[in-house]
């Protein structure tokens, strides 16, 4: 074959370096569609009629010097696309949007179970199983929860700051009964005014945070039993410092003060309204006895109200959906725990939950009734209950009947009798 000019009106074929037979000119053969696109090689330059053409390349026959096949495919011909030069078109890859959309909420979902897990391995468990008789285990769930004055976690600057003292051991400041129905109802934070005059088994007749002072939780709950002839199925505790820390994990917690509260032995100064209240303010707020003109009686009830508040605010979105303050609140709140040996996280679950029912107006919060503010005994002035109305509260504790509006006397009234 000879060389022959080149016509670029009538060349569709790209030439490649290659070979035809022995001449020694570097050939290429394509066969070409009426476009003008290349569909593949021929091995065979007679092959096919019109749609082939062989075209030299390089050596004499050409007049070319001979050249270096290039890597990069030649440009599109007659306007067709580029991957049209592959075997097989190429596929565009499109991310993955809604896998990585899948991974995030499979991640958060893992971490929202995963922060209350770990930081329950951080609460303290201690024996809580009262001695003597115990009552019949009813319906529903009841528990002890407790406020105490336990200093320990405070350092010395903490405790003067919070106003605390340096008192050793730990007492009660407040004691709720929760009780949670099973079958409907509203749960209920039941008050149980710490200067209340009982029955302590083994001790007489005193008021009823001696008898955590005399056998610890224990004594407690035994003397919480037999006084309310309920059977209660776990127990919880958090100190001055555990609180603390808690209101602060959450920024504070928002309060409204019912009166000014000038009270030096609480550490507080507090203006009446709603403010929000940081940790140091609020364990004040909670520990006043001097500045309420009800004593006990209120201070129980800023506790209640108190708790209601701190749970309203730990189950907001600004909380439970900022990873950081969510870590941060379940860790503080865990630290500052003592829980009883058998009390599980099932247990402590119900227990917040029922606070944060209250928080929403879906919750009682009462005080055991009281017929005196001022009942003086042996161990000075206390509380004594109204006994018809405490019984009749505690029964239908007891039945689990429902509750959806407080009994009569347990607005923290005394009856007078």
């Amino acid at each position: 074959m000879t060389g022959r000019p080149h016509d670029p009106d009538d060349a569709r074929a790209i030439p490649q370096s290659g070979s035809q037979g022995g001449s020694g000119d570097d050939t290429e053969v394509y066969t070409v569609d009426v476009r003008g696109r290349r569909r593949g090689r021929s091995s065979d330059a007679t092959e096919g009629s019109g749609a082939t053409r062989v075209m030299p390349t390089t050596g004499p026959a050409s007049g070319r010097p001979a050249r270096q096949r290039s890597s990069t495919p030649p440009p599109p011909v007659d306007g067709g696309r580029a991957d049209e030069w592959d075997d097989q078109p190429r596929r565009r890859r499109r991310f993955p949007v809604g896998r990585l959309v899948l991974l995030l909420v499979v991640a958060w979902v893992a971490f929202m179970v995963f922060t209350p897990l770990h930081a329950w391995n951080s609460v303290t468990k201690v024996d809580t199983t009262p001695g003597g008789t115990r009552p019949t285990d009813s319906k529903g769930y009841n528990y002890l929860l407790v406020g105490s004055d336990s200093r320990a976690g405070l350092t010395k600057e903490q405790r003067k700051e919070y106003a605390t003292g340096n008192a050793a051991g730990r007492r009660t400041d407040s004691i709720i009964l929760v009780h949670v129905p099973a079958n409907g109802g509203k749960p209920a934070l039941v008050s149980l005014p710490r200067d209340s005059y009982v029955p302590i088994p083994g001790h007489g007749s005193n008021k009823i945070n001696a008898a955590f002072a005399f056998g610890g939780p224990n004594l407690l709950v035994e003397t919480v039993e037999q006084v309310t002839d309920l059977h209660i199925d776990g127990y919880v505790e958090i100190g001055f410092a555990g609180f603390a820390s808690v209101v602060d994990s959450v920024d504070g917690v928002n309060i409204c003060v019912p009166f000014t509260m000038n009270d030096k032995k609480a550490g507080i100064n507090l203006k009446k309204g709603c403010q929000v209240l940081n940790g140091k303010n609020a364990l004040g707020y909670v520990r006043a006895r001097y500045s309420d003109p009800r004593g006990d009686i209120g201070r129980a009830e800023r506790q209640r109200q108190f708790l209601a508040a701190i749970m309203k605010k730990a189950l907001t979105p600004s909380t439970v959906l900022i990873p950081t303050r969510y870590w941060s609140f379940s860790h503080a709140a865990a630290k500052g725990l003592i829980v009883g040996e058998d009390t599980s996280m099932r247990d402590a679950s119900r227990v917040l939950l029922a606070m944060r029912a209250v928080s929403k107006d879906e919750g009682l919060s009462l005080v055991v009734p009281l017929s005196s503010l001022n009942y003086q005994t042996n161990a000075g002035s206390s509380v004594k209950w109204d006994t018809a109305r405490a019984k009749a509260l505690f029964t239908l504790l007891r039945n689990d009947t429902p509750l959806e509006a407080p009994p009569e006397g347990t607005d923290g009234k005394p009856s007078g009798n």
